[in-house]
């Protein structure tokens, strides 16, 4: 025999728990005949009268009885395994609320080998904004730039930051051999212009009067940065590859935000593969400052 339709057997499942085509019909959002029809479509597909009809109703037979009950058993399992594989799914996505620049220089980068080891979990990237706990930022991890955030925060990179321009830039407007030599260069800002004064300042050296673009964020402004447009104090840990491959070069080694650090932020129930990624970005083979355990 065929398989017996599902809409079918759910339009009798329901006439049998209520013993009245009209409830079900409002249950199901059908018509009264719309019931009537899966059922008579049941009854002959089964050869069996599973309800007498009265004037005035209907009244399960005692076959009706018997097979209304298995059918609300299975429906039940059917929904519950839909239930529990909807809660599955669920957990095995991981939402990630992280800043630009460490969204594209860092997490970014490694979500292809973590998919590979992990082809189950599923991650969402979301904007940190100014979020300080995952759950401001309704999310399951966050990854964050500053001051420690809360006393579990872990240290993911150092975010010190250091006069930095392309290769090309210095052969153009340099030498750069004194920090006082910076004053008369195009100094790019990210965000607002109080890092620079900051970095003067403990260079022993007045704020400089030349003013510079200011960029909404750093992955705008280190464009501009590697175009060869002016110098930036960047995060060192985040142009390595940069500095690495003779793209960008450190002008000066004296750093400032010593004080500060990205930090990866876990949820107060952080699911297993919440955990799961949380191991794998802090496992990564990146540098960390030895005083990462706060300012």
């Amino acid at each position: 025999m065929d398989p017996l339709p599902l809409a079918s057997l759910r339009a009798f499942e329901a006439a049998a728990r209520h013993e009245n085509f009209v409830r079900a019909a409002a249950e199901l959002r059908l018509t009264p005949a719309g019931i009537s029809q899966h059922v008579r479509a049941l009854e002959s597909r089964l050869d069996v009268t599973l309800f007498l009809r009265h004037p005035r109703g209907v009244s399960l037979t005692a076959a009706g009885r018997e097979f209304g009950m298995a059918v609300s058993h299975g429906l039940s399992h059917i929904e519950e395994a839909a239930r529990q594989l909807r809660r599955e799914a669920k957990g095995r996505t991981v939402r990630v609320a992280c800043i630009p620049s460490m969204a594209t220089r860092f997490l970014v980068p490694r979500l292809p080998f973590f998919g590979a080891a992990h082809p189950d979990i599923r991650v969402n990237v979301l904007y940190a904004l100014t979020a300080k706990t995952p759950e401001a930022a309704d999310a399951d991890l966050l990854i964050c730039h500053g001051h420690r955030p809360t006393p579990a925060a872990i240290a993911l990179l150092p975010a010190e930051t250091r006069p930095t321009c392309s290769a090309d830039f210095r052969s153009r407007h340099g030498p750069f051999a004194a920090a006082a030599d910076l004053l008369k260069a195009d100094l790019l800002h990210d965000e607002t212009t109080d890092a620079w004064p900051r970095w003067f300042a403990a260079a022993g050296i007045g704020t400089p009067s030349k003013a510079g673009p200011v960029f909404a964020d750093f992955n705008l402004m280190i464009g501009s940065v590697i175009g060869g447009q002016g110098v930036g104090l960047c995060p060192t840990a985040l142009v390595a590859d940069e500095i690495a491959n003779g793209l960008l070069v450190t002008l000066f080694d004296t750093p400032s935000d010593t004080d500060k650090a990205y930090w990866l932020v876990e949820a107060r129930a952080a699911s297993r593969e919440a955990r799961t990624l949380r191991d794998f970005l802090v496992s990564t083979d990146m540098p960390k400052r030895a005083a990462s355990e706060g300012p």
